[in-house]
Formats: structure tokens, sequence, C-alpha cells
């Protein structure tokens, strides 16, 4: 085993993921905990996760960009919904204006973290994936910032005659680099936020592109570029105008989720009505009539309608069916329609993993993070030192990473002014509930993953909120010592054991 002179020391913190969110709490770190010594370790050989690995044609945000960029270094252009190249150039530079950069090992795969009570510390075991080379890192604090799903694949369903299929099938997950679709017949079966934006971004250059479907989801448009942003500029300092853009949008994206579980009917009227306005009476509004309430599964969401636009040209069209079986040359549906394709991509959704499939381990016994409840949305009950920042799912990502990020500063400092080793979660009087962290929402990545996932407890603070006021409340100003954060108690009973 090699070990570096950096690996023989313990670090104070050890972030996993060089993401949104590894590098969002590698910036709080830097400014709220300057003396704390860190890492990242990131599997990828570039910053930016989820930016980094999507490169299919129109990658996106689904949010828009006033909201989902750090509060600390808010989104600088008006534009609404950012492409994916822009938005990793964005973490990049953000990640270089916090000198950051010179903390990331890339090309690194955590594999085990175990938690030593005696020692008061974590072990991680970790590879290199180039060179093969096994790493030992050791910390005192691990933040998980891997987000939600696996990225060595996407998730594909079994379809029936796949292997007869003599055209190219394709997850946007693992996008070709030289994929030539020019003047090529294309499907794309789906209907989430990939799919629209994968129709419309291809539909100039192929031969036709038909939307697949089996049912439908709701699809909002919004302006490409926010034209009250633009006009303040002219009077207004940037900084003053951006912020007053993310404001407004925070509030109006908290409305529309608080509105839709609460007038579910009202919303439904209002967001098929606006669908219907765009895309006229030659297109059937079945294929944009789910057959859930709003916010059951998260809304996706496209620039000036360009997937309504582009489905009313001859470029393409869309199709609400079953797929029966592939052919050679295509898909039969179950309505007996069959359609012909070159390329058939499925944009059929995530594999949902959780704290990026690494084993965690308490003092040799290996830990199920669905027997754990989840503590303020942060940390996992009964796991000392552990966070695991996610975002929101119902907002924009870095809404919740941001809050989760510096809630954890605020902990780390709080341990050192008072000496302490070790905090954790205690539930004396709460019980786990049968719903998962993300029991919000009905998507099938997260049904599929449900059982896996930790759980909601019967009262706060084990409960997830989705509340960005509630749980900015909850994280920055409530006091840290609540009673339930146990501290140090792991490693002094150890020690006194031992002794």
């Amino acid at each position: 085993m090699t070990h570096t002179s950096e690996q023989d020391r313990v670090l104070d913190v050890l972030i996993v993921g060089a993401g949104i969110s590894g590098i969002g709490m590698a910036c709080h770190l830097r400014q709220a905990c300057p003396d704390q010594t860190f890492a990242i370790l990131e599997r990828r050989n570039s910053i930016g996760g989820t930016w980094d690995l999507f490169r299919y044609p129109g990658i996106r945000s689904d949010s828009d960009m006033f909201s989902f960029g750090y509060q600390f270094r808010p989104w600088q252009e008006p534009k609404t919904l950012s492409d994916g190249a822009s938005i990793r150039d964005y973490l990049v530079d953000t990640a270089r204006e916090y000198d950051i950069e010179d903390r990331i090992r890339f090309g690194v795969r955590t594999t085990r973290a175990e938690w030593s009570s005696t020692e008061a510390c974590w072990t991680l075991a970790a590879t290199h994936e180039a060179s093969g080379e096994r790493q030992v890192w050791r910390a005192r604090y691990l933040i998980l910032c891997t987000g939600y799903y696996r990225y060595d694949a996407g998730f594909t369903p079994d379809f029936p005659g796949l292997d007869r299929f003599r055209g190219t099938f394709v997850h946007p997950q693992q996008w070709p680099e030289d994929l030539d679709y020019a003047g090529k017949k294309v499907v794309v079966i789906g209907s989430g936020a990939t799919a629209i934006t994968l129709v419309p971004a291809m539909a100039q250059a192929t031969a036709h592109i038909t939307m697949l479907q089996r049912s439908p989801s709701y699809i909002v448009s919004l302006p490409a570029v926010d034209r009250i942003s633009e006009r303040l500029q002219r009077w207004l300092p940037d900084d003053w105008v951006f912020a007053m853009a993310r404001r407004r949008n925070i509030g109006i994206q908290r409305l529309m989720y608080v509105a839709s579980r609460k007038y579910p009917k009202l919303m439904r009227r209002l967001l098929l009505g606006s669908v219907r306005r765009q895309v006229g009476g030659d297109i059937d509004m079945r294929h944009f009539t789910p057959s859930y309430d709003p916010w059951d599964e998260r809304l996706c969401v496209v620039p000036n309608g360009d997937l309504f636009k582009t489905l009313r040209s001859d470029r393409a069209d869309i199709v609400t069916d079953h797929i029966e079986t592939f052919t050679e040359s295509g898909l039969q549906l179950t309505s007996g329609a069959s359609l012909d394709a070159d390329i058939v991509i499925s944009a059929t959704g995530l594999n949902m993993q959780m704290l990026g499939d690494i084993e965690i381990a308490k003092d040799g016994e290996v830990q199920t993070p669905s027997e754990h409840m989840t503590y303020k949305g942060v940390l996992l009950e009964n796991m000392p030192n552990l966070a695991a920042i996610f975002g929101y799912t119902n907002a924009s990502w870095t809404l919740k990473a941001d809050i989760a990020a510096a809630y954890v500063c605020r902990l780390l400092e709080h341990m050192r002014a008072h000496g302490h080793v070790s905090a954790t979660p205690r539930a004396a009087d709460a019980r786990a509930e049968d719903a998962s962290i993300m029991d919000a929402l009905n998507s099938g990545y997260v049904k599929r993953a449900s059982a896996k996932l930790p759980r909601q407890g019967d009262r706060l603070p084990w409960r997830v909120l989705n509340h960005y006021k509630r749980d900015r409340d909850m994280l920055i100003d409530e006091p840290i010592d609540d009673g339930v954060l146990v501290f140090d108690a792991d490693a002094d009973r150890t020690r006194r054991d031992a002794a």
C-alpha cells in the first residue's frame, strides 16, 4: 500500500466529491473555518460532477440560475437557464477564486469509510483509478458531497428485442462524442428534463426526431433571459440586481410548490392552460396532460417554450404509447404503430445510489443508510462526525446545499471552540417512519431506490422540510447544542471501557 506524506497525517476534514455541493462546501470552509485542514477526493478527473459528466446536446440547468448559483458568489448573467458548459465554467472559476483547486485529488475513488471511536477519526480506503494505487486517508470529520445517482450508468429498462435493433442505441449519461445524428431519424424515449432538452437541441440537424413517452410530464416555459434584471442593470449595480433576482425567484419557486400541494386542481388548470396556448390547436393535449398532480414529480422547464416551437414544426413530433418490442429498424408500439429510427436515445432516467456507494462502517460494523434517520437533513442518526450535503428536489439544489454547508461549518467551529472531538445526533424520543428523505417525489428513480435511502422521523429535527426559510432558520439561526447532538459520547465511553 502506498502512502504519501499528505495521507500520513490526519486532516480536519475530508470532502468526497468536487461537484456543485463539494466545491460549495470547500468554499464555505475557506471562509468560515480558515484554520481547518481539508482535502477533496474526486473520482472524475475534473471539477463539475453532473456538469462535467453530462455532455449530450442542449444540456442545461432545469432550475433558474439566480437561485442555482451559490449565495456567496451569485450568478452574474441575465440568462435564466444556462447551458452545462457555462455552469461547469462557473464551478471551475469559483474553485479558483476561493483557492480550492490545489486541495482536490482527482481520479480517486473512495470505497470505504470507517469511524473509530477510540481514535475519534475516519479512515478512508480509496484507489487512484488510473494507476491502481491504493490510498488511505484519515480525517476527523467526513463530508459526503456525492449527489444521489450512480455515475457509471443511467437507468435503462429491459426493452424487449433491443438486441435485434441494427441502429445506434444511446443513453444520455454515456453520450458518445462522435455520435453523428445529422440527417438521421431519431427517437428519444422519455418525457423528463433530458428528453425535453434533447428534442429541440437535435431537431435542426436530424431528418426527423420523435419524442416517445409512456406518460406525460408537467412542462413549464420560462423566459430564456430575465428582462427585469436586464433593465435594472442600466440603473443599479450588478450585485444588487442579481441579489434581487435571486430573492424573487426563490419566492416564486416556493409559491408554485406550495400552491401545487395545496391547490392541485387549480395549478393543474393553470399549467395545462399555459401549454395549450403554446402548442396550438394542431397538437393533441393528451401528450401534455399527466395523470398525477403537479409536484408529485419534479416539474420540467423549457426556455422560451423551445420544445413547443419545435413540435409545431415538421422537424419533430411527440408520441404517447408503450413499446412492445424493438425491431431491426426501430420500434413496434402496443397501439400497432411503428417508429423507424437510425438512432434511439433512452432518456429514461437515473440509477440512484446513496452516499456515493461508499461502504460506511462504525467501529468495524457496516452501517446501512436506510436504518438511520436524517438529522436536519444533513447528519445521520448515531453516526459521529459525518455529514451528507443533499440539496433540494423541489427547488434549486444549491439553496439547500449552501445552508447545509454553512451549518457544518458552524458545527465544526463549535466543536473546536469547546474542545469536542465528536458530535453525534441521538434520537431519544423520535421514531423512524416508513418514508425516505425523498418521499415528497413519486418519480420512478425515487421509487426504485426508496428502500435504500435514510428514513424520516416522526418529528423535528428528524424530518426533511423542503422549505428554504424554515431550513435556513433551523440550520443558520438555531443553536448548535440543541440537546439532540451528543458531543464526545462515543469516544469517551470507548476510552473508559478500554481503561
